[in-house]
């Protein structure tokens, strides 16, 4: 067992924590976990003018539904700014970064010519520092950015643990930013000194970052510090094979909550998404942490399907214990003005109907009708109520008031003498009896239904038939 594992999820406050960033940090969680290790919560929110602090909010709710605790932090970046600027001050001195006063003007034009020719636009270096090059004088009334000095020359490699060999040629990475202007620094740079830090020693995070490692390993081996290693996460996209949007799943993290969900059933579906552990489809969380390592990620795209996360969904549902899962769907009953006081314990009635579904919101409408009147459609009592079925369901009324026990076995005696009485089959009594008590003409079985309705409540509605 590695016993020094310091992992880190560090999403931008922009927006709210989604599918992609829910499963980079399920992977960075179940590292540490996995390795006895920490992980880390860092919130990048260098981006003043589009992080809100309802979208922090927004990523920390998401992460406590998920159940993704934290070891340390959350840290955020526009705390430590002086720390960056001190690095920045140091490369200065240390000459591996440069004051570059190069105009925007000149440099949109540079980028102009350089497009023109069919080249990568570029900056050309013009203020880089070289033995032997004369630099001219700084612009009067221009405020310089900082540059970092890349290596003119040879290779920036790594051995990615999800993605394999990866190398670029230091001659493809120009001399970036570190500093703006106005003395803040750029992403590449505060990631690179966060993750110095923070002592962070696998780097997991999306592909669509694999083009910064380079830069981030050159600064990185400029300042003397530690590489970590990196494992880039295949994008993930949806099951039309394109990119992930809306219709596809691409939403908050907590919508999937106000969905319907459980957080063990989308984080199951999140870690099948890449990973894999053979052929196991459903596993615990503790299964999963036991599991967990890199080299099972594959470095191929992966696919939401959203049948297969409401697959999964229902076996949660189903295994769910049966109070736990009265207070999830008591909770939405609650929303929508439901009252469960005075009815049916609610654990009970889920007991029945939980093995028929996929979602906690079709399961809290499902259950509502043993908390409120039955409302019945005129054509449904047209249907339904007719005059053998009305003298059935009177002659019930007179076995099941006289039971002993409220007891299922003793219902179903009842309701079988009664089919025999009236020469009638179960579902010409127990649709009119569903109709009558719930307004619905499928339920579980009708004996087991009565059993939780209670005998007050069934005979009340019995009565008012008549």
């Amino acid at each position: 067992m590695i016993s020094t594992v310091r992992t880190r999820f560090a999403p931008s406050p922009t927006g709210y924590l989604h599918i992609g960033g829910a499963r980079t940090a399920l992977f960075s969680w179940a590292y540490a976990r996995h390795h006895g290790g920490t992980f880390v919560l860092r919130v990048e929110d260098t981006d003043v003018a589009r992080s809100t602090p309802e979208a922090v909010q927004a990523i920390l709710d998401g992460m406590k539904w998920l159940g993704l605790d934290y070891d340390e932090g959350p840290f955020y970046q526009m705390q430590r700014m002086d720390r960056y600027k001190e690095a920045i001050q140091q490369m200065l001195a240390d000459g591996t970064a440069y004051y570059c006063y190069t105009s925007k003007e000149a440099l949109d034009a540079l980028r102009a010519g350089q497009e023109a020719k069919k080249l990568k636009p570029r900056y050309d270096g013009r203020w880089r520092p070289e033995a032997g090059k004369t630099l001219p004088p700084p612009p009067a009334g221009v405020e310089p950015v900082v540059r970092f000095k890349n290596p003119a020359s040879g290779t920036v490699a790594w051995d990615d643990c999800v993605k394999g060999h990866i190398e670029f040629a230091n001659t493809e990475l120009d001399d970036f930013i570190i500093a703006r202007a106005d003395g803040t620094p750029t992403y590449n740079f505060c990631v690179v000194i966060d993750d110095w830090d923070m002592g962070i020693t696998h780097v997991i995070r999306g592909d669509d970052h694999v083009n910064n490692t380079p830069r981030q390993i050159n600064v990185l081996r400029a300042l003397g510090a530690t590489v970590p290693q990196y494992a880039h996460l295949s994008m993930i996209l949806g099951g039309d094979g394109a990119k992930l949007s809306k219709r596809h799943g691409a939403v908050s993290v907590m919508q999937y909550h106000d969905d319907g969900y459980l957080p063990d059933a989308v984080l199951n579906y999140l870690a099948r998404l890449s990973w894999s552990h053979g052929d196991d489809e459903q596993f615990s969380r503790a299964q999963f942490v036991e599991w967990f390592e890199l080299d099972h990620i594959t470095p191929s795209a992966a696919r939401f399907d959203t049948g297969k996360l409401n697959w999964l969904n229902a076996q949660y549902i189903k295994a769910s214990e049966d109070a736990a899962l009265a207070a999830e769907v008591g909770a939405r009953l609650s929303k929508r003005g439901v009252a469960t006081a005075g009815g049916p314990d609610l654990a009970a009635v889920l007991a029945l109907y939980k093995e028929r579904a996929d979602n906690l919101n079709t399961l809290a409408a499902a259950v509502t009708p043993f908390y409120a009147e039955a409302a019945i459609a005129p054509e449904w009592a047209e249907k339904h109520f007719t005059s053998p079925a009305r003298a059935a369901l009177a002659s019930l009324a007179v076995r099941l008031g006289a039971l002993g026990e409220w007891r299922r076995a003793a219902i179903s005696q009842a309701i079988g003498d009664t089919m025999k009485e009236h020469g009638l089959k179960m579902p010409q009594i127990a649709i009119p009896l569903r109709v009558a008590l719930l307004g619905v003409e499928h339920t579980p079985s009708i004996d087991a239904v009565l059993e939780v309705f209670g005998r007050e409540r069934t005979l009340g509605r019995l009565a008012s038939l008549r």
